[in-house]
C-alpha cells in the first residue's frame, strides 16, 4: 500500500469515528451553547492537540505500553474515569451562574483548550485505537513518526471540519437557548452524559478492539 492509498483508507475509517456522537461532540456542543465560540474552539483545539500527540506516540511505539501492560492501561483508564466523573458532577451540581456570554470559569479559550486536551489524553481508548489501527496504514518504507503525524493530521483535519459544523449549529441555536432554565437543562444533560462516559470507562476493563 502506497502513501496516498494509506492516507485515503485511514481518512475513510476516521471519518466514521469522527461523525459518531460521543464525548467530544457533547463537550463541543455544550461549551459552544453555554460559553460561546471562543471557548468551544479552545476545546476543539485541545482535543485535536491530544489526537496529534496520540498519533505521534503510536507511530514511534511509545503508546504500545498501553497494549503491552494492563497496569498502565488501567492506571490511565481510572484517571480518565475519575476526571470525567468529576467534570460531569461539577456540571450537575453547579449553581445557575451563566450569563449571556457563558460566564464563569468556562468563558476562556485557555480553559477550553485545557479541558479538551486533558479529556483526550486521559482517554486510553484513543491511545488503544491508534496502537491498533495506525500500524496497518503505515507503509514499511515510510518513516513511522512522519507518517504517524500525517495520518493523525488527517484525523485532526476531519475533526476540525466537523467541529466547525457543530459550533455553527450551536451558534444558530443559541438565540433560542438564552434562558437560564434551558441553559441549566443543557448543563444537566451534558453532565449526565459525561458522568456516564466516565462510569463506562471505569467499568470497562477491556481494551479497544
Amino acid at each position: 500500500m502506497d502513501i496516498a492509498a494509506s492516507v485515503g483508507s485511514f481518512a475513510a475509517v476516521v471519518a466514521l469515528l469522527t461523525l459518531t456522537p460521543g464525548l467530544d461532540t457533547a463537550l463541543i456542543l455544550r461549551t459552544s451553547l453555554l460559553a460561546g465560540r471562543r471557548p468551544a474552539w479552545g476545546v476543539v483545539l485541545g482535543i485535536q492537540a491530544g489526537t496529534l500527540l496520540w498519533g505521534l506516540l503510536a507511530a514511534v511505539g511509545l503508546s504500545t505500553l498501553l497494549a503491552a501492560s494492563q497496569l498502565a492501561y488501567d492506571v490511565l483508564r481510572w484517571a480518565g474515569a475519575a476526571y470525567l466523573v468529576w467534570m460531569g458532577a461539577r456540571m450537575l451540581l453547579a449553581k445557575e451562574q451563566h450569563d449571556d456570554a457563558g460566564g464563569g470559569q468556562e468563558a476562556g479559550f485557555r480553559a477550553g483548550f485545557r479541558r479538551g486536551l486533558v479529556t483526550n489524553l486521559l482517554n486510553p481508548k484513543v491511545g488503544a485505537f491508534y496502537v491498533a489501527m495506525l500500524p496497518q496504514f503505515i507503509p514499511q518504507d515510510a518513516p513511522h513518526a512522519a507518517m504517524g503525524l500525517l495520518l493523525a493530521g488527517v484525523h485532526v483535519g476531519e475533526g476540525l471540519v466537523w467541529s466547525a459544523v457543530l459550533i455553527g449549529f450551536a451558534t444558530l441555536m443559541s438565540g433560542v437557548l438564552r434562558t437560564a432554565r434551558v441553559r441549566r437543562a443543557l448543563d444537566r444533560v451534558t453532565g449526565v452524559v459525561i458522568v456516564g462516559f466516565g462510569l463506562r470507562l471505569a467499568l470497562d476493563g477491556g481494551r479497544a478492539a
